[in-house]
């Protein structure tokens, strides 16, 4: 087995998922909320709304999660994957966990019929884009990203 190998996630795992989540949310500049984390993990669990896979090393220690959402392509009439949420911990970085959840997000979009995954990253992010880049991932130089925040 490898140093550090990908598994799905069950409800057993919200606690951990919601660790890791916390502290994604915090290298997003968000301020931690372990509470809001768990409620938010917990209730993509229970719909069954994201996959998640967790990523432990070889003393089952979890070092990082990656959370995807299933939606569809319209123009290629096909379902996919989108990866919302990759995350190692700090001290877990360079020990592989990123391309253990890497590849084994592939082997489940493979297996659960998607077409294709879909991510974005900070532009910042040098380091997983070059992660991306070297599994195979490519950029989109063609259409822009916008977003709106919805008010209350």
């Amino acid at each position: 087995m490898p140093p550090v190998h990908a598994r799905l996630a069950t409800l057993q795992d919200l606690s951990t998922v919601a660790a890791l989540f916390d502290a994604y949310r915090q290298f997003y500049e968000q301020a931690p909320d372990l509470a809001a984390a768990t409620q938010f993990i917990a209730a993509r669990m229970h719909k069954q709304e994201s996959v998640i896979l967790l990523a432990e090393d070889a003393d089952a220690n979890a070092v990082g999660f990656c959370q995807l959402y299933p939606t569809f392509c319209s123009v290629e009439a096909q379902p996919i994957y989108v990866l919302y949420d990759l995350f190692v911990t700090p001290q877990s970085r360079k020990t592989g966990a990123g391309k253990q959840l890497l590849l084994a997000a592939e082997d489940l979009a493979r297996r659960h019929g998607m077409a294709r995954m879909d991510l974005t990253t900070a532009r910042t992010n040098l380091t997983a884009q070059r992660l991306y880049t070297a599994l195979g991932w490519v950029r989109d130089d063609v259409f822009l990203a916008y977003s709106r925040r919805i008010a209350a």
